[in-house]
Formats: C-alpha cells, structure tokens, sequence
C-alpha cells in the first residue's frame, strides 16, 4: 500500500453535529483495500462524523488523508479476540498513537472477564491506558457483551473504570451480537456519568443510534453511518 499521493480532505460543516458528531465512521474488515479506506475519510469529512476506525496499518494514512478536517482518527488494539498479552496490547497502542492515533479502542481479556478476575483485567487495561494517554489520546475498552453474562459485563466495566480508561465500548461486531439497549444501560449504570458509553455492533439506523444514545451511549460505532444520518437502513456490521 502507498501513502503517496493522499490529498486531504476538506471538512463539511453543513453536516457537523447532531446525530453525525456521535457516530464513528468504522472500517475493519481485513480485507480493506486502500481505496475502501480513502472513500470512508472522504465520506466521514462530508457529514461530519466524529472519527474514523480504522486497523492499526491504516492509521497513518488516515491521520494524513483528515487533516484539517475536524474528524479524529481511531484505531484498534488486541482486536478483534483480546487474547494478546498486555505488553504487547501497550506496544500496539503505543505504535497506534505515534502514527496519528487521536483514539485507541482496545479489546479487554475476554477469558479473564468471564472468570471474573477482576485484577487480570486492570492490569491489562492499566498498561494501556498508560500508553494512549501518554500521548494524550483516548482509550475506549472493548468488553464484547455477547460473550459476557449481565455480573461479568458489569466487572469489566468496572474494571475499566479502575484502570483509568475514558470509554466502554459494547463490542468488536466479529464475535457474534452487538450492542443492544439493555446492555447500554447497564453499562451506563455501572460507569456513572462521566465515562464514555460507545455502542458498536449492529447499530444500522437512526432509530438505532437514538435508542443508544437515550440508553446512555455517548458514542456509536457504525460502518452504517451514512445510512443514520439520512434515516435510511444500513446492512454492514463493520
């Protein structure tokens, strides 16, 4: 892939805000070409989407490809298992972050949550905060709600509070569910008010992203963006 000839794209404040400045612009399918990647920055300048989402090899052409266009750039880390070890999760997030990462959603240790170890989880999720903020950036913690029972998903939120992450975050939308009113509302409850909530996972429609958001969601991920915006039905999961 080439970062040659990546002009930057201008913002397009006519459609800032609203339902548009929730929502992450998410592209993470392996198979993304370049092309794919260029159109979801074009498409996120245009309506004023609150970031891209992007794999971790994109990142520096998508910080260069936004630049001065008021959306921020999001990458992945331990995705889309959680089953990397933690220094390698803080090396990842470090390398995110130095190429242009504004904000880093990681995936939590899933096997720890469910066997409800609590101290494994901040420690993994400590390592990278340290790393993302470090740089000042963001950390939204993946806990992938739909391998998790309602006591399990409320630990790692927990957990995610006690390490210092800014964001929980529903789920990854490659291991089967997504996110769902209910779950947004137990993670609210357990966060209080003042972390971030991200609903990612089958959000396709504005009904969708309203629900989130009166559930508690401060931010929706979704590759159906477009479709929210014009109140149409998106298809996609990522």
């Amino acid at each position: 892939m080439s970062n040659e000839a990546t002009p930057s794209v201008q913002p397009a404040a006519a459609v800032a805000g609203g339902i548009a400045s929730y929502i992450d612009h998410t592209l993470l399918k392996p198979e993304a070409s370049e092309a794919d990647v260029l159109k979801v920055c074009s498409e996120a300048a245009e309506y004023g989407f609150k970031s891209v989402c992007v794999n971790p090899v994109w990142v520096k052409t998508v910080k260069k490809v936004l630049k001065g266009s008021g959306v921020l750039t999001c990458s992945v880390v331990g995705f889309p298992l959680g089953a990397t070890p933690t220094d390698v999760k803080a090396f990842e997030a470090r390398g995110a972050v130095l190429d242009g990462a504004d904000e880093v959603d990681m995936v939590i240790n899933i096997a720890a949550a469910r066997a409800e170890d609590k101290g494994a989880l901040v420690e993994d999720i400590t390592a990278v905060a340290e790393s993302v903020h470090s740089s000042g950036a963001i950390l939204k913690v993946i806990i992938e709600t739909a391998l998790l029972t309602d006591s399990q998903k409320v630990l790692a939120c927990q957990a995610a509070v006690e390490a210092g992450a800014d964001f929980v975050k529903t789920s990854t939308g490659f291991n089967g569910g997504g996110a769902t009113v209910e779950d947004i509302a137990l993670m609210r409850k357990t966060v209080g008010p003042d972390l971030g909530v991200k609903a990612s996972g089958g959000v396709r429609s504005l009904a969708d992203a309203q629900a989130m958001i009166a559930a508690g969601a401060t931010r929706i991920g979704a590759s159906s963006g477009i479709a929210i915006v014009k109140g149409e039905q998106g298809s996609s999961t990522y």
